[in-house]
């Protein structure tokens, strides 16, 4: 029997899960998705999946390209399997996303993000489609996304508007980059997960990206980080349980159990959830059918706190912005999360800002960037601090031998932004009342990839 396919017995598989994932220290490595809305360039419209423009169209020029094999569903291709790792996904509004392989250094991340960047743009060029660096569509209400025919997002778009008035904002409009990292044992990942919630609020001033959205100015810097607030109580958010003492693989798992199943897959098929959380499914089961452990990996998938628990760590909390700032993520919470000591130094730095604190400092973010403030701090300040621990951690790596050298100068965009005082949303709400005077053309020429 293959191991997803085996049964679920009780709490002590699913804690099992988390804990066959650890890994020692010389096999850790970073991962990166990264999220890009697309439109065509001479209307600003949203990209169907159908048509000789679309992206049915532009996956087939990606598989004749080479290095990619088709992943079809009902008959249509909804992914690519990269040969050389990784994949191209798509989310429910056509939104592409680089599902990027496990890589030793952030080097290497730079270089699958650049080539990825260069390879789609290319491609993209004779259909005059414009892949954005911004966290959100910035012209289209949901209405007037196409929608993709991935089987799991008419599940969602029949659930999540029960759960929160934004959820389909959050499908189809919204774009994020990403960073997943590895841990060595119980102890290492709750220091990450600890970490992780506590600085996201300030990783996420660094990547405000999306005060435009509907064709107008939105009110917020990261509207984005509002949508997720909207979504789902059920599985988003800060999951402040991380910060008592017993957080653990059994703490995260009881979490994960008590939230409603959007679907199980059985046969290719999706059978929606009716209100039944993963641990009723496993004491009575679901429509006959009983829990196996691919259904407890497919439900972690379907929970979207800032940072999440699989058999990795996942920061979740960053608008898409420029190449720059999407090649600066992975060595960002590298640098803290790999070495121990920057780890200890950043965790100090908001050691006394209780989750109250964290969530309106979270909001503040999304109202102001890193003009906001946290727990009677300047966000701004929190940010310069978070770099620098994170560079001399990246320093104290590659003192070491860690694979790629210092990766500290990919640091240098953050560091840059943190001297203009602002975030990169705040500047294109500069640029849009000033330089662009409001053109939707000149905005898509100024963001695009």
């Amino acid at each position: 029997m293959h191991q997803k396919d085996q049964p679920v017995e009780g709490l002590g598989d699913l804690v099992g899960f988390f804990r066959a994932a650890e890994k020692p220290r010389a096999l850790w490595r970073v991962g990166t998705e990264h999220e890009k809305v697309g439109v065509y360039e001479d209307t600003g419209d949203r990209v169907p999946f159908e048509g000789p423009y679309g992206i049915a169209a532009l996956f087939d020029r990606l598989i004749a390209e080479g290095g990619y094999e088709r992943v079809d569903e009902r008959g249509q291709t909804i992914a690519l399997e990269a040969v050389a790792g990784g994949s191209i996904t798509l989310e429910p509004g056509g939104q592409f996303e680089l599902s990027g392989a496990p890589l030793f250094s952030s080097e290497e991340t730079r270089v699958e993000l650049q080539d990825h960047i260069e390879l789609v743009k290319r491609l993209s060029e004779d259909f005059g489609i414009a892949w954005l660096a911004l966290g959100m569509d910035p012209f289209h209400p949901v209405d007037q996304i196409p929608t993709m025919p991935k089987a799991r997002y008419a599940v969602m778009r029949s659930y999540l508007p029960t759960r929160g008035a934004l959820g389909l904002e959050m499908m189809h409009s919204t774009a994020t980059v990403q960073a997943n990292y590895d841990f060595s044992d119980e102890a290492d990942m709750v220091a990450k997960m600890r970490l992780g919630v506590m600085a996201t609020p300030v990783v996420s001033a660094l990547y405000a990206n999306s005060s435009l959205s509907g064709g107008r100015e939105n009110g917020f810097i990261s509207k984005r980080l509002m949508i997720w607030r909207d979504t789902d109580p059920d599985r988003c958010g800060q999951i402040p349980f991380v910060f008592d003492p017993d957080f653990g693989y059994e703490r995260y798992a009881n979490w994960a159990l008590d939230v409603p199943l959007f679907f199980v897959l059985r046969d290719k098929r999706y059978e929606a959830g009716d209100g039944t959380t993963f641990r009723q499914f496993m004491e009575r089961g679901f429509r006959g059918m009983r829990p196996t452990m691919f259904d407890w990996e497919t439900h972690l998938t379907t929970l979207f706190p800032d940072v999440r628990l699989k058999r990795i760590v996942e920061v979740r909390g960053s608008d898409t912005a420029s190449l720059g700032h999407l090649c600066a993520l992975p060595p960002l919470w590298k640098g803290l999360f790999y070495d121990a000591d920057a780890l200890e130094a950043a965790y100090e730095l908001f050691a006394r800002i209780t989750p109250v604190e964290l969530d309106a400092g979270q909001l503040d973010v999304a109202k102001r960037g890193l003009r906001a403030e946290m727990g009677g701090r300047k966000v701004i300040d929190l940010a310069r601090e978070l770099v620098a621990c994170s560079t001399e951690g990246l320093r104290r790596i590659a003192a070491e031998g860690g694979a790629g050298g210092d990766e500290g100068r990919l640091l240098e965009p953050l560091r840059e932004q943190i001297d203009k005082g602002k975030s990169p949303g705040e500047e294109i709400l500069e640029r849009w009342r000033n330089e662009w005077n409001r053109d939707w053309s000149s905005l898509i020429e100024a963001t695009r990839f």
